[in-house]
Parts: structure tokens; C-alpha cells; sequence
């Protein structure tokens, strides 16, 4: 069963593996808010919830070496992945995902932070049942779960990072608010979240 994970909470992702990974998936899921208020709506609920899934790569002094997002599905070395830009968040499942292939990453990148921001400015008050999760790919076993269930008037979250260590891959949850609606945006703010 996958670990439920809290705020800066730190996992080691080869334990609960139970092997030695070779490739995950980050999954990020979300829902649309249902309209509350006397009238029942959101403003602009005509527009659908366009979030989006970006990993950002850093070396071991906290440098950016790449960016995988919606404007760029695949890091340039391609040991990373985008599944594509899914603008509504409409059906079950992961909504878009981020696979990573752990054998295949340079040596130079150290952390691989994970973010989540609202494309379309929309703030995450309209947003439900977000959450990421961490999935071993090559057997379908969910490693990790965290929720994203800060509601407020941010656009972004930086959600997790891995960081590579000697006995494998770590992963910590964040879940730090940040506005910005690209994952350029958040860069700053996924850099500081690493190892604090």
C-alpha cells in the first residue's frame, strides 16, 4: 500500500519499492471545484481548470539544467517524459503524468522538483481533489501519495522533489504555495524548496 505523505515529510523511494527502480511516474490528478455561494457559481466557471504538471532538473548546487513541461514534453537528454496538457481535469485518474526514467538520468542532475501550476490564472479555490502520486512504472505499484489540499489564491504548488543519494532516490513532499502560471514561474520557488 502506498505511503500517504505529509507535508516535508522524506521517503526513501528504494524501500518502498522493495527493488531497485528504474522508472516512475509522477501522476498529477485534479477536480473542479463545485460552484458554493448564494448565487452558485465561480467567477469565469465558464472555463474549465487548466493545471499543469512540470518537472524541473537541478544539478547538485541547485542550478536548473532542464525543464519538462506542457511547451516542452520531453528534457533534453529524453530521460524524461510529459504525457501532453490535458486543460480540464475532467475523467478519473491521473489527469497528466511525468515518467522518468531513473537509469537513463545524466549524473549531473541531483533533485528532480515536481510542480503544479493554474495555466489559465484560475486560483487554486476552484480546484478539488488535487493531489501527486509516485508510481513504480515498471510494475503499476503507487509508491507515494500526497494531496494537494491547500485551498487559496495561489496559481502554483511546488508539490515534491527526488534527490539522489547514495542508497537511491528520496522523495519529499513540499506542498508550498507559489503563484505563477508556467512552470518558468516557479522555478525560483522549486529551488528553494529543495532541502530545506
Amino acid at each position: 500500500m502506498a505511503i500517504s505523505l505529509s507535508k516535508n515529510q522524506t521517503i526513501s523511494l528504494e524501500k518502498e519499492a522493495g527493488a531497485g527502480l528504474k522508472k516512475i511516474r509522477m501522476g498529477l490528478g485534479w477536480d473542479q471545484a463545485k460552484p458554493k455561494g448564494l448565487f452558485g457559481k465561480w467567477l469565469n466557471s465558464n472555463s474549465a481548470i487548466d493545471l499543469d504538471a512540470s518537472c524541473i532538473l537541478l544539478d547538485s548546487l541547485k542550478q536548473s539544467l532542464d525543464l519538462v513541461w506542457f511547451c516542452q514534453l520531453a528534457s533534453v537528454d529524453g530521460s524524461i517524459a510529459h504525457s501532453g496538457d490535458n486543460r480540464t481535469g475532467e475523467g478519473d485518474g491521473d489527469d497528466e503524468s511525468i515518467l522518468v526514467n531513473l537509469e537513463h538520468l545524466p549524473a549531473k542532475v541531483k533533485h528532480l522538483v515536481f510542480t503544479v501550476n493554474s495555466f489559465t490564472g484560475q486560483s487554486f479555490e476552484a480546484v478539488e481533489n488535487a493531489y501527486c502520486r509516485i508510481v513504480d512504472e515498471v510494475n503499476g505499484k503507487e509508491l507515494a501519495r500526497f494531496n494537494l489540499s491547500e485551498k487559496g489564491r495561489h496559481t502554483g504548488v511546488v508539490m515534491a522533489y527526488l534527490s539522489r543519494t547514495a542508497s537511491g532516490w528520496d522523495l519529499t513532499a513540499v506542498g508550498s504555495v507559489a503563484n505563477g502560471k508556467s512552470a518558468q514561474d516557479l522555478t525560483h520557488d522549486a529551488i528553494q524548496a529543495v532541502g530545506k
